[in-house]
């Protein structure tokens, strides 16, 4: 090939990489404009307008969340090396607080699990409502003075409600400490605040039910297996939920969650249902809700918010027949 038409591979990173440069301008310039501009509160638009809402306690909250994994620096990269040095190149704090006033503009009004004290200093600079429903840390070796104080801080700082991190419970449940789970949740309730349980596995749900331990709300993984990445089924086992055996997988048998959950009159959260990226939004979304999620918690880059928020409307809309009632 003579050299006029050849391309090297690092003139085409090059290349891609003043494009993208260019294209990121052209598509947020006047938002970047406005935020070195200074404070600006977050303007609500027409797709704001049609963002479904469901009751968490006595709080109203988009049934879409902004997930917190891409808030708190946490990529499922399916071990791809560069993707989590490329994403914090990318999420910058700024990008962080700009991406925010987008999210708020559509309609989304929660962070989850991550990140409260960056929500806390969006809304003081930008004049934003923005919630953020953190996680609570409970352990074997941690005194009622610990997790108390923690519940008060996230409390203090705004929170409108409060669960216990899946991580967290999935390791309770296996070590056989479901008292801890349910003196966390005990602790929390007594200071009037709406508490849940997080769990990447189903037995943590079933346990916590079968003790009668007093959630009000669960988080669980869920996500269909037809994605290429998906653990065969043959090589799952239940304690590979949360990452899978290959970081690629967070829900073992969605049949069986969503067929148990059928029998909890509680609402839920649910999250990973993109598979960390493996299923398309309208695929994802539209599985979540059929299968009887309340909410939804969904990591988001600010150029996928549009679509997001846009897609949440028809998606509730079309499930709102299923065979799990809406409990929120």
């Amino acid at each position: 090939m003579s050299d006029s038409r050849s391309v090297t591979r690092r003139g085409f990173i090059g290349g891609t990489v003043a494009a993208l440069a260019a294209a990121q301008a052209a598509a947020g310039g006047d938002a970047s404009k406005a935020l070195a501009a200074g404070p600006q509160s977050p303007v609500p638009n027409e797709a704001a307008k049609a963002m479904p809402y469901g009751m968490l306690g006595k709080t109203k909250l988009s049934r879409l969340f902004f997930g917190g994994n891409l808030v708190g620096g946490c990529m499922h990269c399916r071990g791809l090396k560069y993707v989590e040095p490329l994403f914090r190149a990318y999420v910058t704090e700024a990008k962080l607080y700009e991406t925010f006033k987008l999210a708020e503009e559509y309609g989304i009004n929660v962070v989850f699990e991550s990140g409260q004290d960056l929500v806390v200093n969006y809304n003081k600079k930008f004049g934003g409502h923005m919630m953020c429903i953190p996680s609570i840390h409970p352990d074997i070796n941690q005194g009622d003075a610990v997790i108390k104080d923690e519940i008060k801080q996230k409390i203090d700082a705004g929170a409108p409600a409060l669960y216990i991190w899946g991580v967290r419970a999935d390791g309770l449940v296996h070590d056989h400490r479901l008292d801890i789970i349910a003196k966390a949740v005990d602790l929390a309730k007594a200071e009037n605040i709406p508490t849940g349980v997080g769990a990447h596995c189903l037995t943590v749900i079933k346990e916590c039910e079968k003790a009668k331990i007093s959630a009000d709300f669960y988080v669980k993984t869920f996500h269909s297996d037809d994605y290429p990445t998906a653990t065969p089924k043959e090589r799952r086992t239940e304690w590979s939920e949360g990452g899978g055996i290959y970081d690629n997988m967070w829900c073992n048998s969605a049949e069986e969650t969503a067929a148990f959950m059928r029998s909890v009159a509680k609402p839920w959260i649910a999250f990973k249902v993109l598979a960390a990226g493996g299923i398309a939004p309208r695929q994802g979304f539209a599985h979540a809700f059929r299968g009887g999620a309340d909410f939804i918690a969904v990591g988001m880059f600010d150029f996928q918010i549009k679509e997001n928020c846009e897609l949440m409307p028809r998606i509730v809309k079309m499930t709102q027949k299923r065979d799990r009632p809406w409990y929120s």
